[in-house]
């Protein structure tokens, strides 16, 4: 099995994670992205911004010491939320899954919220197998898509599981 790592977000990392952030269909699965995922100058501005923010943890994701994406966690309106984003060729490997496991034995803070749109089917399968619980939708506009769609809300409250379990 590949080794996935979590390390701080290098300066060299921000090419190889402006164009993951702009494949289509990884944006339209994600859905509530960046206003245009190919401006490069406001991906640039958001994440020196994110990089500064005492309240965000952001990390690169590695497998083999290979970069494959970012997982991290914000404040948003006074509550802990999390993000990941894996580069597409990556996906169906479980790499989301243990990087959000790093990421979780970190961030001590619970409870943690998580949203994905409710049908990104293997976002919200992650989340589930990580401890998070659904706890509402919500209708919201999704730039990638353009339209109103619905978006699932999910909270964790355990303690974080240790990096080592099969998420």
């Amino acid at each position: 099995m590949a080794e996935v790592g979590l390390r701080p977000v290098e300066d060299s990392d921000l090419d190889a994670l402006f164009e993951q952030m702009r494949d289509p269909e990884s944006v339209r699965m994600a859905a509530f992205v960046a206003r245009d995922p190919d401006d490069r100058a406001a991906f640039d501005a958001h994440m020196a911004k994110v990089r500064a923010s005492p309240e965000v943890t952001i990390r690169a994701v590695t497998v083999d010491g290979r970069l494959v994406g970012s997982v991290g966690s914000f404040v948003v309106d006074g509550d802990a939320e999390v993000t990941y984003w894996i580069d597409r060729s990556c996906w169906g490997r479980g790499i989301a899954g243990r990087a959000l496991a790093l990421l979780l034995a970190s961030v001590r803070v619970r409870p943690l919220f998580a949203r994905a749109a409710s049908d990104n089917v293997r976002s919200l399968r992650v989340l589930r197998r990580a401890g998070f619980a659904v706890v509402g939708t919500e209708i919201s506009f999704a730039g990638a898509r353009s339209a109103e769609i619905e978006e699932t809300i999910l909270r964790l409250d355990e303690p974080a599981k240790t990096p080592l379990t099969d998420v």
